[in-house]
């Protein structure tokens, strides 16, 4: 069982949760597009850690006049390390490397299937309860993603290296999204973001020498526009959104918002990059989001 102690303090907002909601969406769906964008004048690794110390560090110094009166134990610095390296270090990681060789749709798509994940695990890590409902959705959504395989690797649009990368992530940030609400870190969060980015930063950086040439980083407007969207927007922007909302629900409920990812992200693959649609990407998500809707659906009398 979790301890019972309060987690990450949520800084107060004057914008409606269906708002913060909204445009976590937006931020969290596109960031797939935008990262594909900049890379191609930067090797991913490089690019990532740039991405991370840069929004660690904005964020510690913004973090004491939003978390002020918020301590954090030694037992939650540790957590939070723990946290950043499995969200950013492992996850963006493998699925940043994947990005260079797949599409951005194809990566937003498969990373979809986080929730279902996520109610795997919180069973027997968070006591939530597993219903004949959610074992349906899941079924589903395993349905909706083998669709989405066949028809983008049967068809020579994507390779099985890419797939396995992609995989490797999700099982990544749903350690991560499980451990955030089992370990229940105290503090504000922007502090917490800030020492999860750090912490992934630094974690990439002997990666990043030892397999990627700065030789290949060429500053382009592309590569400067994309790293700042994904520094402001996605890194500060989209995560804390996520930790809100985390701090607001269950590790299952938040996960919900997923349940959308699917259509955005064909879309932003779409709408920046050119990116083509088969039929067979719709049919797929559609079990897909039915699933994840199944799985997050709250039990009836629960707010």
């Amino acid at each position: 069982m979790p301890p019972a102690s309060s987690a990450l303090v949520a800084p107060r907002t004057l914008l409606p949760l269906p708002l913060l909601i909204g445009l976590f969406l937006v931020l969290w769906s596109s960031a797939f597009a935008g990262a594909k964008l900049a890379l191609a004048d930067c090797p991913p690794l490089v690019l990532l850690t740039a991405r991370l110390v840069l929004a660690g560090a904005i964020m510690l110094i913004i973090a004491p006049v939003w978390d002020s009166g918020h301590r954090l134990r030694r037992r939650d610095v540790w957590a939070l390390i723990f946290i950043g390296i499995l969200n950013n270090s492992i996850y963006l990681g493998l699925n940043w490397t994947a990005l260079t060789f797949t599409s951005s749709a194809y990566t937003a798509v498969l990373t979809s299937s986080l929730p279902l994940i996520v109610a795997l695990g919180a069973g027997p890590l968070l006591a939530e309860r597993m219903t004949p409902r959610k074992w349906l959705g899941i079924a589903l959504g395993i349905v909706g993603v083998v669709i989405v395989l066949r028809s983008r690797l049967a068809g020579a649009h994507e390779t099985l290296a890419g797939t396995l990368l992609i995989a490797g992530g999700v099982l990544s940030l749903s350690a991560g999204t499980l451990a955030f609400k089992y370990f229940r870190p105290h503090g504000g969060v922007w502090t917490g973001n800030a020492i999860q980015c750090l912490a992934g930063g630094v974690v990439l950086i002997p990666f990043a020498l030892a397999t990627e040439n700065p030789a290949d980083i060429h500053l382009t407007a592309n590569l400067i526009g994309g790293l700042a969207f994904l520094v402001v927007a996605v890194s500060i922007g989209g995560y804390g959104l996520w930790f809100y909302l985390l701090t607001r629900s269950s590790a299952t409920a938040a996960s919900s918002l997923h349940f959308l990812m699917p259509p955005l992200g064909l879309f932003f693959g779409w709408l920046l990059l050119g990116e083509q649609v088969p039929l067979l990407d719709i049919a797929g998500i559609v079990p897909i989001a039915l699933g994840i809707w199944l799985v997050t659906r709250p039990a009836r009398g629960t707010a």
